[in-house]
């Protein structure tokens, strides 16, 4: 493991960066103490994840806390840095480490955790790549025209992530990849229909595509005003029904995937499905207030995935379609 520095120094960041910002630049000691690290960012960052990763065979859960750590971070450099210069910086220095991962040379504590879940499971670079890509676009692109612009925005955003765990499930076809992209940009859309207000307020961005709002008769500076009109549920109606859609054809993959990993791949499904019903619920008004899950709702899911864990366990021996060029 090589112990250079790298070349963003910790006593340069400035002072209220998260801890994830300071953690891509902290140097590793040895690959215990980064494993351990891992573990704790997942498990600390994310509320759920000391439970989510119960769904996960054993095998899987360090690599998971491994993959989501670097996930998590190069949001926070993106997102929880409030200065878009040097985000772009941060953001660059993030990719030269994972390039230099990939060359064998990890400095930090995250890529000495995460080059033996590369090497566990052969990961091409592509997918760590066009996640900081995403969120460097974020520091220079605030407006979409269209719909595809934002699914472009998505499969860099958001798809990586489907595919990096299907990666870590022992999956590599293209049929699998193009399922779990579905659901991945239906949870980033859903996202960002949730997030509209904050989205404008907090960092000026709008992924809400122009060409809908034009449809609609829904301006930028309706916005940012906050003004729910009959225009505004109509728009975030007709976004919602796109993301229904891609749900139920993302669905497909789960017949395709072994028993054991499908609690787990449920659970992301269940939990944006469930974000669209709270969306409907309060009729598709994400201006005035953002659409939650109540903590009942939270446990609901979580059981409906643990009841899918426990049907397994007493059938393991179900058969699982696999097409071909695939295994289970």
């Amino acid at each position: 493991m090589a112990t250079k520095d790298s070349s963003v120094q910790l006593t340069n960041l400035p002072a209220g960066v998260p801890p994830t910002v300071r953690a891509a630049f902290a140097p590793a000691n040895d690959e215990a103490s980064a494993e351990a690290y891992t573990r704790e960012l997942a498990h600390s960052h994310y509320e759920n994840f000391s439970v989510v990763s119960r769904l996960l065979p054993r095998h899987l859960r360090q690599d998971f806390c491994n993959v989501y750590s670097f996930c998590r971070i190069a949001d926070d450099l993106g997102d929880e840095v409030h200065n878009p210069s040097l985000s772009l910086q941060l953001l660059a220095d993030f990719r030269r480490q994972t390039l230099a991962c990939y060359a064998g040379d990890c400095q930090t504590a995250v890529f000495t955790a995460l080059s033996r879940t590369i090497k566990r499971w052969d990961i091409p670079a592509r997918p760590f790549l066009d996640l900081i890509d995403a969120f460097e676009q974020d520091q220079r692109v605030t407006r979409y025209a269209t719909f595809d612009q934002v699914l472009d925005y998505c499969r860099r955003s958001a798809d990586p992530v489907g595919r990096l765990v299907l990666y870590m499930g022992g999956y590599r076809d293209e049929q699998r990849q193009r399922l779990s992209d579905q659901t991945c940009s239906a949870l980033q859309l859903v996202n960002f229909w949730q997030d509209v207000r904050r989205d404008i307020t907090d960092r000026d961005r709008v992924y809400l595509p122009q060409d809908s709002m034009d449809r609609f008769g829904v301006t930028v500076e309706q916005l940012r005003q906050g003004r729910f009109d009959s225009y505004y549920r109509d728009l975030l109606e007709f976004e919602c029904q796109r993301c229904s859609a891609m749900f139920a054809k993302g669905r497909q993959l789960l017949p395709l995937i072994r028993p054991s990993l499908r609690p787990q791949i449920t659970l992301f499904s269940l939990g944006g499905e469930a974000v669209l019903r709270a969306i409907r619920r309060k009729g598709y008004d994400t201006l005035t207030a953002r659409p939650t899950l109540s903590k009942a709702t939270k446990a609901r899911l979580m059981l409906q995935a643990i009841w899918g864990m426990a049907i397994v366990a007493i059938a393991p021996g179900r058969s699982v379609a696999v097409p071909q060029g695939g295994s289970a």
